[in-house]
């Protein structure tokens, strides 16, 4: 690159950084860990007060392993004899009075799991037969056995997990987090999306939008084989002198416009060119699989240059260690309704052989490479699964917003510890119940930020992650 361009770069840089603080200062008043809003401010001019003491965090990094459908907590995580009891009878009117459900007819007669479980770790943990691999992070996870959500179709019940609202527009979790503490890594996004499963998750890009927050906050698919982002490689004809001088340029003219404006896209704009500039060269090396050793790959499960779920736990794991600030891995194909593709036997199996291995040997390698504690590794789809059957030609479970399993793992989370419980049929919460906006409120609270000062005024009104509602679940914190 010439002196000129170089020159230019540093004065892109400068001029950017200046307007996104005075953006950021304006629209966003925020309390983040590891923000000195003071210093910042003092750093424009603003102010000479001194910065105020970061909210102290635990974690710096998030990996959300995404199960889109809903997993059934009474074939993997929670063991009810009385359900079995009872299977193939009406439920008492107690449990299902007052209750929403998707599809479920009103003569739906309760339904048993066949499958065999077992307690393992220290803490004692139920796991079916279906999930043997994690009989050995049982003790390394934080269990939460009574999560609740409010929205009962797959999509909009997608978005209030990722986003804390049921419709399109709003900014996802990662983007929030991205916007509230920015990215550690130079060369690659900081919100980042891999996907695995015969089809993208309902909702689609909507999940990981940035909605009103600026574009640059938005999450960035990666592919799982092949050129990590179609159309990165330098076009045919342009060398690197030429490619420089083109970024040169259209960076020269995004400034006078940034500079007249202020409108923050075109700072997005810069940025996502710079990046891509970067990305040339760290996001090939960066989905090399073959890097690895042949332990780690087998400790996964992963091939080289197959897509899979695997292959994306391993990449997350790459993606945090080169400072990536949010990953999420979505995996579908967990709707058990019943019928072709989507029983409780075969179709369930799959998908637990799919994720299973890879799932536990994320939280294993991460442990074991000292990158846990820094990291919140979550597991959970939108919803459980009903206490009864569906019919569909094989007999299935319906959708259940009212108590269903997830874990969370590093980041301070307790480990080994097992909070909730429901009733002896599973239709409720009778102990722990956590609510989306609570867990959301907890997650952030880990990562240094308040969740009632995350916020962005939109529209004339001031939005956050968790809207007006949400509490830190202290109980599963160290």
């Amino acid at each position: 690159m010439s002196d000129l361009s170089q020159d230019n770069s540093k004065i892109s840089k400068q001029a950017a950084d200046v307007l996104n603080r005075r953006y950021f200062l304006q629209q966003a008043p925020l309390a983040l860990g590891g923000t000195a809003l003071g210093a910042l401010l003092a750093q424009d001019g603003f102010s000479s007060e001194p910065a105020p003491a970061p909210r102290l965090a635990k974690a710096k990094n998030v990996i959300f392993l995404f199960m889109a459908g809903g997993p059934s907590q009474l074939e993997l995580f929670e063991d009810k004899p009385e359900l079995k009891r009872f299977h193939g009878e009406a439920p008492p009117a107690s449990f299902t009075e007052g209750r929403r459900f998707a599809f479920l007819k009103p003569d739906a007669k309760l339904l048993g799991s066949t499958r065999q479980f077992g307690r393992y770790g220290e803490c004692g943990m139920e796991l079916s037969e279906l999930l043997p691999y994690h009989r050995s992070i049982v003790d390394d996870v934080c269990w939460l056995k009574a999560v609740a959500t409010d929205v009962f179709n797959h999509g909009p019940a997608k978005l209030f997990m990722n986003t804390g609202f049921q419709a399109p527009g709003r900014p996802s979790f990662g983007s929030w987090l991205t916007y509230g503490l920015g990215s550690e890594s130079q060369n690659l996004p900081a919100f980042v999306v891999l996907q695995s499963g015969p089809r993208g998750p309902r909702a689609g890009n909507a999940l990981w939008s940035s909605g009103f927050l600026p574009s640059q906050y938005q999450g960035v698919p990666l592919r799982g084989q092949g050129p990590p982002i179609l159309h990165l490689q330098t076009p045919a004809g342009f060398d690197d002198e030429g490619q420089s001088r083109l970024f040169s340029t259209l960076r020269q003219l995004n400034e006078v416009q940034l500079q007249r404006s202020g409108d923050p896209e075109i700072a997005t704009r810069i940025a996502a060119y710079e990046t891509a500039y970067r990305m040339q060269t760290s996001a090939p090396e960066l989905v090399e699989l073959s890097q690895e050793t042949e332990a780690t790959l087998n400790l996964y499960g992963a091939e080289p240059g197959k897509a899979s779920f695997a292959n994306n736990c391993l990449l997350a794991r790459r993606l945090v260690e080169r400072g990536v600030r949010f990953i999420q891995l979505y995996h579908t194909d967990w709707d058990h309704h019943g019928g072709k593709g989507a029983d409780l036997t075969d179709a369930l199996e799959k998908e637990c052989r799919a994720v299973d291995q890879a799932s536990a040997a994320l939280i294993l390698d991460l442990k074991q490479r000292g990158l846990l504690d820094d990291t919140l590794v979550i597991w959970g789809g939108e919803f459980g699964r009903t206490p009864l059957g569906e019919v569909r030609g094989t007999i299935g479970r319906d959708h259940h917003i009212d108590a269903f399993t997830m874990w969370v793992a590093g980041g301070g989370f307790r480990p080994g510890y097992i909070h909730g419980s429901t009733d002896e049929l599973g239709f409720a919460a009778t102990s722990g119940r956590v609510h989306v906006h609570d867990l959301h409120a907890t997650l952030l609270h880990q990562l240094g930020i308040d969740h009632e000062r995350l916020t962005y005024r939109f529209q004339g009104r001031d939005f956050r992650l968790t809207d007006v509602h949400g509490h830190v679940v202290q109980e599963v914190l160290i």
